[in-house]
């Protein structure tokens, strides 16, 4: 990552078209309805970002490409004009990372997506999509949601909570960053699981402006977890105060920013 950012790592998708994991991104939000797409980057890489997503190629360069190619330049174009580049002058944690997006997002409801996930969903429906659609059923913020195994997740937040749909919607009464087994097994069972199963956070969120609340008063107050400041306390701060929704997204999570995961996903997702 030294030499190419996790955000800008190769995968091929169904069309057999190589891209990197920010553009699938995009268009997962895009194909879901979402109009602008801000992406957070560190200061030294917003030109990286710039002359992928904001410059088309040079007139002679265009010239010499295919005219599918050509087509996919402009579909390019397009989507860069959409997408606004949002700075983190620090490296400070995921919840910092969020909070660089305040001013922009303004006092709207908004989609976060990790950089370094992909999403492929089971149903015609993107998995974008489907969170959106639960959103706008529930009028609250949405978290989403994959069952795990125990072993893993001391890796992932976990949720508990009370199911109004079984195995599809729920309302959360517990988020946790990273659970012990056994802290998990204490306190973030559900009901009609097995003893060997939680609910992860799949890596898709539509959240209330009211977020950036909680993650003011943590950077205000310089409350670090594990030297950073992290989202998922804020999340359950949120949940407290305005209510929150889980849904298991029918379709799979795709992780890129680890070296085994990321060749599973370049095998899986061009089958997909």
């Amino acid at each position: 990552t030294k030499v190419v950012k996790k955000e800008l790592f190769p995968i091929i998708d169904r069309d057999g078209r190589a891209k990197p994991v920010i553009l699938a991104i995009i268009e997962e939000a895009i194909s879901a309805g979402i109009t602008e797409v801000g992406i957070v980057v560190q200061p030294d890489d917003k030109e990286i970002f710039v002359d992928f997503l904001k410059k088309p190629p040079k007139k002679e360069l265009f010239e010499k490409l295919s005219p599918q190619n050509q087509e996919y330049s402009r579909y390019l174009e397009d989507l860069g004009s959409r997408i606004t580049i949002l700075l983190q002058e620090e490296q400070l944690g995921y919840g910092h990372a969020v909070f660089c997006a305040k001013d922009w997002v303004q006092n709207e409801p908004f989609l976060l997506m990790l950089g370094d996930h992909i999403y492929a969903s089971d149903i015609e429906k993107s998995c974008a999509r489907q969170v959106l659609d639960v959103y706008e059923q529930v009028n609250q913020n949405v978290v989403s949601l994959t069952t795990m195994p125990a072993e893993i997740i001391h890796k992932a937040g976990c949720i508990t909570g009370v199911w109004q749909e079984l195995n599809s919607i729920l309302s959360v009464t517990q988020l946790y960053e990273k659970p012990t087994i056994e802290y998990a097994q204490q306190h973030l069972r559900v009901e009609g699981m097995s003893e060997n199963d939680f609910l992860g956070i799949f890596g898709l969120y539509l959240l209330t402006p009211k977020i950036f609340d909680f993650l003011a008063e943590h950077i205000n107050q310089n409350f670090r977890e594990r030297g950073e400041f992290q989202l998922t306390s804020c999340l359950e701060k949120l949940r407290q105060e305005e209510g929150m929704t889980g849904y298991v997204v029918k379709g799979k999570c795709f992780d890129t920013g680890l070296p085994d995961a990321y060749r599973q996903t370049v095998i899986d997702f061009r089958k997909i």
